[in-house]
């Protein structure tokens, strides 16, 4: 290292986010960047560890201390290469990875105060194309060939991948464009989608073919997997098992479709959707896309429900407050979890489960715990409350999921509308034959875009092997 002593002297310096009463106006992204100087300054934090943990913690195996040492000398060059040696899309993950990374920093043992691996990971990717040290790589071919299906992260992942090991590789998407959730679930004021754009390009270049409108059928006589999505490829429909036949090897990347429901009395009434309602149109609707009246999902001037407590939750109170809603409230049926930095059930290096504030909770929001929903209110057909009821846990005796009980009375929260963003079913898959792979969430459930991306090259590694035997 570098500067192996720098952490002694030198504090942790994030970039922050932009001032929220100029942010919630706009849906540019909030998070702000240091200057060069700054950055390679954080990186000489990164000390001379005998066991690295953040290696161990980095779903992508990515490698901190080599990328943090050549950027703290200057060496962007460098640094870009290192990065990119395990991680296909740091433009990505150093926007919206949770950074498992640093909660495993050993820093972040002893001084709560860890190296910023994803704002430095974000900085050299942004000064590479800056400087033109991201080239288009065209491989020499080997003449076989592979179908990604669906092109979110995982798909992504897996495509460049097998493109760059040589097999001529088709990417089928059923949306309009690529990026799955990073463009139809992730708000752009976390996630530019001209980030996503920019990256396509580059993959076209370097001969990966993507065609949009396109519906698999994971059956010959299965159609359930279309959702209620006006924009998905209805007309253009395939088997895999069709897909199979054509191509060496099909490797399925459709992610989690299907969302948590909430089904109590009243689920019918106009003003209750699924948090990709709105954050799919709102994505949509800036990138622009037109919508009828009639199908707009919109806070504007409306008091806001968000059942759900995670991230999905977040980004639908921050989408709310650049619509202009009135009030967003946020419900969560777990308990609050423990105020950081330490959670004792989960210690160090492992990823501490303590609560978490977002850059969407400090814009305005009322979070509440513990809080078990009864039943969608409404007149004439339109939401105008909820009624939920204070709960508590206590352990099973029998073991397993702790038991619910009813703690005080129930009340009535006022809503116009509610986004439901309890999570995703993992999807069932029947047999497919034996070239057909699994990636990502589709494989795994929903979980991280990082994990997501290890996925795709991980599968990319053993269709290479199937396909080389």
């Amino acid at each position: 290292m570098g500067n192996p002593k720098a952490f002694l002297t030198i504090g942790r310096k994030e970039a922050g986010y932009r001032p929220i009463h100029d942010r919630i106006h706009d849906f540019g992204e909030v998070e702000q960047t240091l200057n060069s100087n700054d950055r390679r300054t954080q990186a000489s934090r990164c000390m001379d560890c005998g066991v690295p943990f953040c290696h161990w913690a980095c779903p992508l195996g990515n490698k901190p201390p080599e990328w943090n040492d050549a950027l703290y000398k200057g060496d962007w060059e460098l640094a870009y290469k290192l990065l990119t040696a395990t991680n296909d899309f740091p433009e990505f993950t150093g926007r919206i990875c949770p950074a498992l990374c640093e909660k495993a920093c050993i820093l972040n043992l002893t001084e709560h105060e860890p190296t910023t691996n994803r704002e430095d990971e974000c900085a050299i990717i942004e000064h590479a194309f800056q400087e033109d040290f991201v080239k288009v790589r065209i491989p020499s071919r080997n003449g076989k060939t592979a179908v990604v299906i669906g092109a979110g992260p995982a798909g992504l992942s897996t495509a460049t991948q097998l493109n760059q090991k040589g097999y001529k590789v088709t990417v089928l998407e059923a949306r309009e464009n690529a990026g799955g959730l990073l463009r139809y679930g992730i708000p752009n004021f976390k996630l530019n989608k001209e980030i996503i754009n920019r990256r396509l390009r580059l993959l076209e270049e370097e001969g990966i073919e993507f065609k949009y409108g396109v519906h698999v059928l994971e059956s010959d006589k299965s159609d359930t997997n279309i959702q209620n999505d006006p924009t998905l490829g209805k007309d253009k429909k395939v088997s895999i098992q069709e897909l199979a036949k054509k191509y060496d090897a099909v490797v399925l990347c459709t992610g989690t479709p299907t969302a948590r429901d909430l089904k109590i009395p009243g689920r019918e009434l106009n003003g209750v959707h699924f948090a990709l309602e709105l954050l799919s149109q709102q994505n949509r609707v800036l990138a622009g896309m037109e919508f009828k009246k009639g199908e707009l999902v919109n806070a504007k001037d409306k008091n806001v429900l968000v059942i759900g407590g995670g991230d999905t939750g977040s980004d639908c109170i921050g989408t709310a407050h650049r619509q202009g809603c009135k009030s967003v409230t946020q419900i969560e049926i777990m308990p609050k979890p423990p105020v950081g930095p330490e959670d004792p059930k989960n210690p160090w290096p492992n990823w501490p489960r303590t609560l978490k504030t977002t850059s969407s909770h400090e814009e305005g929001c009322t979070r509440r715990w513990n809080i078990n929903s009864l039943e969608f209110l409404g007149k004439d057909g339109k939401l105008t409350g909820v009624k939920v009821q204070e709960i508590d846990w206590k352990p099973n005796p029998e073991g397993g999921r702790p038991l619910m009980i009813e703690k005080g009375k129930p009340e009535i929260i006022k809503a116009d509308i509610v986004f439901l963003a309890m999570g995703f079913l993992r999807p069932e898959h029947p047999e497919f034959p034996e070239n057909v792979f699994i990636a990502g969430d589709a494989a795994n459930g929903a979980s991280l875009v990082v994990r997501a991306l290890a996925s795709g090259r991980k599968i990319a590694a053993e269709v290479d092997k199937y396909l080389s035997k």
